[in-house]
């Protein structure tokens, strides 16, 4: 392939979709549901952190201890199970701007699309499929592979060079997201990082974060990716 750049990688949450506060639901309604306490992860928890993460802090929040290995299985599966209910029902669920116009003119263009995100990896592919976005990703880093974000990172590249038939390096990929935890995890495994600021960081607050490429909004296009 001529291009430098090989494989775009997406965050999902605030960058592709919007859920309309689907995944904040499906964690009280699962909480509800095992411990009687509808937890808030809001009060808790940042944005851009992994699954994990969330589901232990929040727990330590609420329930003053640390979940055993079994029961935070529970806790992951009761989500999960809440979430895919949730995402359908979502008034405020929306795919965001320039999206998927931006996800058909790359794979046109030939690259390869995959995911880094957060979300476990069931989680990711429920939030796309309301607006069947599945279709575009061959692979992806997810908060199911570690909870941070530079490793889960390095695994996407290290997936995307499976699908490709060889090696990606850093340099040949580019990651796109939304929050400073984006920007850092790209960093930390050596690829350029696109802030978007189409949701809850503005474009000035990811420039500040170190974004490489900060746009307003995916109808702005990627950067040249010769």
């Amino acid at each position: 392939m001529p291009n430098s750049r090989v494989a775009i990688l997406f965050d999902i949450d605030g960058t592709l979709v919007s859920t309309g506060g689907a995944g904040a639901t499906s964690w009280r309604l699962a909480f509800d549901e095992l411990y009687g306490i509808p937890a808030d992860i809001k009060e808790f928890t940042d944005t851009g952190m992994t699954d994990p993460e969330v589901g232990r802090k929040t727990f330590a929040a609420v329930l003053h201890r640390s979940p055993e290995p079994q029961e935070f299985a529970k806790l992951l599966e009761r989500r999960l199970h809440h979430l895919r209910h949730a995402v359908e029902e979502s008034d405020g669920y929306k795919v965001l701007p320039g999206a998927v116009e931006l996800l058909d003119q790359l794979l046109d263009e030939g690259y390869l699309l995959g995911l880094v995100t957060g979300n476990l990896e069931a989680a990711a592919h429920i939030k796309l499929h309301r607006a069947h976005l599945n279709r575009f990703f061959s692979f992806g880093g997810y908060g199911s592979d570690s909870s941070d974000r530079g490793e889960l990172t390095r695994v996407a590249l290290q997936r995307a060079g499976l699908v490709f038939g060889a090696l990606v390096a850093p340099e040949q990929a580019l990651v796109v997201g939304d929050t400073p935890n984006d920007v850092r995890g790209a960093h930390a495994a050596g690829i350029e990082c696109v802030g978007v600021g189409s949701h809850r960081y503005t474009i000035d607050e990811l420039r500040e974060a170190g974004a490489d490429y900060p746009i307003t909004s995916l109808t702005e296009g990627l950067p040249p990716l010769k």
